[in-house]
């Protein structure tokens, strides 16, 4: 996982609710074996609909998601930000997530922002006028800003833990091996008989 400080980037507005893990990376990519690639299976049905936001070359390169509220309901699965992650998207605003899907989200390095309806409708409509919309967001401090709605400096949720393994990119693997040492020490001391690590 990478560090995540300041996310500098345009807006990609997706102006749906409701929308589930299954729509965000459709089931027939879940026999994938590996945790790359899925960013080709992201929307894949919706991608077939030519006025589809990602399929609008003004949005190439946005960094940042904004939808309604109620995004990555539906089933747990990690594909859903695997993809997401995968496309290139680093945050994802919208009013409300399902919780399995944000804590999923954080665990890889997508910073989800929850926002209030009426920002997440001025966002949306002025990245629909203009896609060079751009977005600050700040995990050290824990806000962001867009200039072009008059949003500045707007706080967002976010527990110190989950700030924490952001700016050190830290998954769970890199927060277990921060005890490497005492992990070793410890196998070291295990009867020959038990597993052990190696």
């Amino acid at each position: 996982m990478i560090k995540v400080e300041t996310i500098n980037s345009r807006i990609t507005p997706l102006d749906r609710s409701d929308v589930d893990t299954d729509q965000i990376i459709p089931a027939e990519w879940l026999k994938r074996v590996e945790r790359s690639g899925f960013g080709e299976g992201l929307f894949s049905a919706w991608r077939k609909d030519p006025e589809f936001v990602l399929n609008n070359p003004d949005y190439k390169g946005a960094n940042v998601l904004v939808a309604r509220e109620n995004f990555g309901c539906g089933s747990s699965r990690e594909h859903a930000p695997w993809a997401l992650e995968d496309y290139g998207f680093q945050a994802i605003i919208a009013p409300s997530f399902a919780d399995i899907f944000r804590n999923n989200c954080l665990n890889i390095g997508i910073v989800p922002i929850v926002a209030k309806a009426e920002i997440v409708d001025t966002l949306i409509s002025r990245a629909q006028e203009d896609p060079s919309t751009d977005i600050e967001i700040s995990v050290k401090d824990k806000t962001w800003s867009c200039s072009a709605t008059g949003v500045l400096n707007e706080p967002f949720e976010l527990n110190d833990f989950s700030q924490y393994r952001l700016l050190n990119g830290l998954d769970d693997i890199g927060i277990t091996l921060q005890h490497e040492e005492d992990i070793t020490a410890f196998e070291s001391k295990r009867h020959d008989f038990k597993p052990s690590m190696s």
